[in-house]
C-alpha cells in the first residue's frame, strides 16, 4: 500500500486529539504522519499546543500535513482515506459518527483504527464490512484505548501464564482520581446515553455474529460464572466494587470468540467489575446510574441529560473534559483473577471430574485510563498494524486486540503487571 502518508489523525481538535498527536510525536517511529479536521487554524493550535506540551518549539510541528476533512462530507472523508496507509479516528459519538469514516476506509482500502466503547456500533461494524475488510486485506479495529486493551492485554497476560485449564476470568478496574479530581467528558456521557438507549439492538446483532462469524460448535461448560448486580465486597479488589459498564466484556468476549473459531481454544467466561472508593460512593454511584439509566430510555430523558449533564452526573461531566493538570495526576488499577483446574484436558469436549483448583491474580497499573493510556495504547495498535501485520491472528475486523506482538508493545509503555496464585 504506497501513500503519502502512514498515519492520519482524524478529529486531532478532540479533547482526545491532542494527547493522541502528542504520542504520534513520541512514537511514530519515523513513520510520516498528519492530523485531519474540518478546521485548519483549530488544527494548528492543536499542533502547536502539543509542541509545548512536549516542551518542543513553538513551531516545531508546524510542518505536520494538514488535511481537511468533515463527517457530513463523503467526499472529503474518502479524500482524506486515499492520502494514507491508516487513519486513527478519534471523532465520537461513533453511534452518529463512526460509520461513514469506516466506510470511506473501506472503499479506499485504508486501516482504521477508533477508540469507542460502544459495543452497538463495534458490534454492527463489524456485521457490516468484515467480509469486505478481510477480501481487501485491510485492518478494521475498535476499542483501542483504555476500552479495552488493558483488560485484552490482560486477558492475554492470564492465558500465557496460568499453566492449567483456564475457565473463568473477572476483572476489577479502579479508576484514581488525583489532587485535582477527575471529570468525565461530555462525549463519553453521550455515548453511554445512546447506549443504554438502544441496548436491545444488541440481541439481533449478536444473533447474527453466532450465524455468520462465529459458527463453530461452542465446547461444554464446566461451570457457569454468574453476575453480581449489585454493590459488593471483593477480597480480589480489596474494596466495593459494581458492574462495570463499559465494553472492556463485550470485547474480550469477542476475542474469545475469534480465538475459538481460528485457533481452537476453549472461551472462557468473563465478567467485569468498577471498584469505586467506598460503600456511601457506591451508594451513591449506584443511584446517579439507576436515575441515569432510567433517563436514557425516553427522549425527553435524554434532553435532560444532555441538557444538564453536571447535575445528573453529581458533577463529573464537563464539556471539554478535564484540565491537562487533572488528568495528569490521575491513574488507574486493573485486577484480573482466573479461575480453572491445575489438569490441563486433552481435548476441549472433555469434562473435569472435580470443582476447580487454581487460581491466578494479577494487576496491571496505568497512567491517566481517558487520555493518556488511550493515546499510547491507539498508537501502538497503528504500529503494530503497519510494521507488524504479518504476526497477527486475523487481518479482519475485531473489537480489541489478538496480536501475538502486542504483548511486547504494551509492556513497554510503563504498565506495571504483576501476579499472584
Amino acid at each position: 500500500m504506497s501513500r503519502e502518508l502512514d498515519i492520519v489523525l482524524f478529529g486531532a481538535t478532540g479533547v482526545t486529539g491532542v494527547y493522541v498527536v502528542e504520542e504520534l510525536h513520541r512514537s511514530s517511529e519515523g513513520l510520516r504522519w498528519g492530523v485531519a479536521g474540518r478546521n485548519v487554524d483549530k488544527l494548528r493550535s492543536t499542533l502547536r499546543a502539543a509542541a509545548k506540551n512536549l516542551s518542543l518549539e513553538e513551531d516545531a510541528l508546524d510542518n505536520v500535513p494538514v488535511i481537511v476533512a468533515d463527517v457530513a462530507n463523503e467526499e472529503s472523508l474518502l479524500n482524506m482515506a486515499k492520502r494514507t496507509r491508516l487513519v486513527l479516528n478519534t471523532v465520537g459519538p461513533y453511534r452518529f459518527f463512526g460509520r461513514q469514516v469506516v466506510k470511506a476506509c473501506i472503499d479506499t482500502g485504508t486501516h482504521h483504527i477508533d477508540v469507542s466503547g460502544e459495543p452497538q456500533y463495534l458490534e454492527r461494524m463489524q456485521m457490516e464490512f468484515y467480509d469486505e475488510a478481510r477480501e481487501k486485506g485491510i485492518v478494521v479495529l475498535g476499542s483501542c484505548g483504555f476500552d479495552s486493551i488493558p483488560a485484552e492485554i490482560c486477558l492475554m497476560y492470564m492465558r500465557e501464564h496460568f499453566e492449567g485449564d483456564l475457565d473463568q476470568v473477572e476483572s476489577f478496574v479502579f479508576m484514581k482520581k488525583g489532587p485535582l479530581g477527575m471529570k468525565i467528558n461530555y462525549g463519553t456521557w453521550q455515548s453511554a446515553m445512546y447506549g443504554l438507549a438502544h441496548a436491545s439492538e444488541l440481541v439481533d446483532l449478536r444473533r447474527q455474529a453466532r450465524e455468520k462469524l462465529f459458527t463453530k460448535p461452542l465446547p461444554p461448560r464446566h461451570t457457569h460464572l454468574d453476575r453480581r448486580n449489585a454493590l459488593f465486597w471483593s477480597d480480589v479488589a480489596q474494596g466495593w466494587c459494581v458492574p462495570f459498564l463499559g465494553s472492556d466484556r463485550s470485547v474480550m468476549i469477542h476475542s474469545e470468540m475469534f480465538r475459538h473459531q481460528l485457533c481452537g481454544t476453549k472461551p472462557v467466561q468473563i465478567q467485569t467489575y468498577l471498584r469505586v472508593p467506598g460503600f456511601f460512593s457506591g451508594v451513591g454511584l449506584v443511584i446517579v446510574a439507576a436515575v441515569f439509566g432510567l433517563l436514557s430510555m425516553c427522549s425527553c430523558g435524554r434532553w435532560l441529560l444532555e441538557k444538564f449533564p453536571g447535575f445528573f452526573s453529581a458533577g463529573m461531566v464537563k464539556h471539554g473534559g478535564p484540565t491537562r493538570e487533572q488528568a495528569m495526576g490521575c491513574s488507574f488499577v486493573m485486577t484480573m483473577r482466573g479461575r480453572g483446574w491445575r489438569e490441563k484436558l486433552a481435548e476441549t469436549s472433555d469434562r473435569h471430574g472435580g470443582q476447580m483448583d487454581h487460581a491466578v491474580t494479577i494487576r496491571l497499573d496505568g497512567p491517566d485510563p481517558a487520555y493518556v493510556t488511550t493515546a499510547m495504547c491507539m498508537v501502538q495498535v497503528a504500529l503494530v498494524v503497519l510494521k507488524e501485520k504479518e504476526m497477527m491472528i486475523v487481518n479482519s475486523w475485531h473489537g480489541g486486540t489478538i496480536f501475538k506482538s502486542f504483548k511486547r508493545r504494551l509492556l513497554a509503555l510503563h504498565f506495571i503487571i504483576t501476579r499472584s496464585r
